[in-house]
């Protein structure tokens, strides 16, 4: 009686001890496809970009001589944060995109070292119906996601998200934006000029705060090197735009709107006139996009960087001097990959879980007996 009470309790024992064992590794297990999925993953991506590089000039005096290397300025743009607020994003949602765009965002930092780094607009989702408190906490949380050390610039234009559309625009809403961000409109490093322009506002007919934001543009004008955006510059639609992140093909052929989906034709005109820019970037249309303009003016267009957007963000990373310009592009996770990750992650943990249940080994054990049958006829 004695003996069988305790080999009862050693099987017990044994049970428990196995449980545990099983237990540990399962908990281990998930602990490691997290870390995959929601850390190391954006190092592992990230770590392939790297700076483009500029083509060094040779010494006009001395032939075959190089020329001493004008300063570099490595700069990175991206576009379409669209950070969730109060009315339209779910929590869960909200947590999920902020934490992927500060992870991306810091693991870039910390990779690449940029000096300066530009937003070309929708910052957030609904600053242009968001109240005075909700404004504050998604500025707040903007912070926390886009936190970067004291030595590296950080830039924002204003979008249609942040201050609203033409029709919804007022100078509220603009000096709050201009209030969190720096207000100027021209931006100076290393001999290279950028012009951070309020496309909302070049609506070109004759309101107050087109004909001051017009005004500023004109004052500027005559010793610019770049420009910068957020409404492209006028195009009829994407159906030239190529690449993995250009728009869908069902939507590369509908007509752009003009001051809404671009900028109109008069105005695109008015700033290549007025600024004669290197360079264009543009955000808005969440998909990426080259254009040639009159004169071999470049736009760009730089895709979204939130994967509520696209399901492949990236960002632009680019090496000017006042004289040149690189630029490369840097994409992020693709959503699609960490969910089949997890995938198949949980398939394999449920085969683990159901081994020991054996509603796994009985099949297989019986499959091997059936083969071995087979083999001795």
């Amino acid at each position: 009686m004695a003996s069988s009470w305790l080999e009862a309790r050693r099987q017990c024992l044994r049970l428990l001890k196995t449980r545990g064992f099983l237990l540990l590794k399962l908990s281990a297990a998930v602990l490691a496809v997290l870390l995959f999925c929601e850390f190391l993953i954006y190092y592992l991506v990230i770590f392939r970009c790297s700076w483009p590089e500029l083509k060094t000039p040779e010494d006009a005096g001395t032939p075959g001589a190089p020329k001493a290397p004008e300063p570099v300025l490595r700069a990175m743009f991206l576009a379409d944060t669209h950070l969730l607020g109060a009315i339209r994003g779910h929590w869960l949602d909200k947590l999920r995109r902020e934490w992927q765009m500060e992870r991306a965002f810091q693991t870039a930092l910390w990779l690449l070292q940029p000096e300066v780094v530009f937003i070309l607009g929708d910052i957030f989702d609904e600053g242009k119906w968001s109240s005075p408190e909700a404004w504050a906490d998604d500025v707040g949380r903007f912070w926390k996601v886009f936190r970067h050390p004291p030595h590296v610039q950080l830039r924002a234009v204003a979008g249609n998200h942040d201050i609203g559309f033409h029709y919804q625009m007022d100078t509220y809403r603009i000096k709050r934006f201009e209030k969190v961000f720096n207000p100027e409109r021209l931006f100076s490093w290393k001999g290279i000029n950028f012009v951070m322009i309020n496309s909302v506002a070049l609506e070109g007919d004759g309101c107050d705060i087109c004909s001051r934001a017009e005004a500023e543009l004109l004052e500027i004008s005559h010793w610019l090197n770049c420009s910068r955006e957020h409404f492209p510059l006028y195009r009829k639609n994407d159906a030239n735009c190529s690449g993995e992140d250009a728009a869908p093909l069902n939507e590369k052929y509908t007509p752009f709107k003009e001051r809404y989906d671009v900028l109109s034709w008069e105005v695109s005109r008015k700033l290549l006139w007025w600024l004669r820019p290197r360079l264009i970037l543009s955000g808005h249309t969440h998909s990426a996009c080259e254009v040639q303009h009159r004169a071999g003016t470049l736009e760009v267009s730089v895709p979204s960087f939130s994967w509520r957007n696209r399901n492949n963000p990236s960002f632009i990373m680019g090496s000017i001097t006042p004289m040149d310009y690189a630029l490369a592009k840097c994409y992020l996770p693709c959503e699609d990959m960490v969910l089949t990750t997890y995938c198949v992650a949980a398939g394999c943990l449920m085969l683990i879980m159901l081994i020991p249940t054996r509603l796994v080994s009985a099949p297989f054990h019986f499959g091997q007996r059936v083969l071995r049958k087979f083999k001795t006829m």
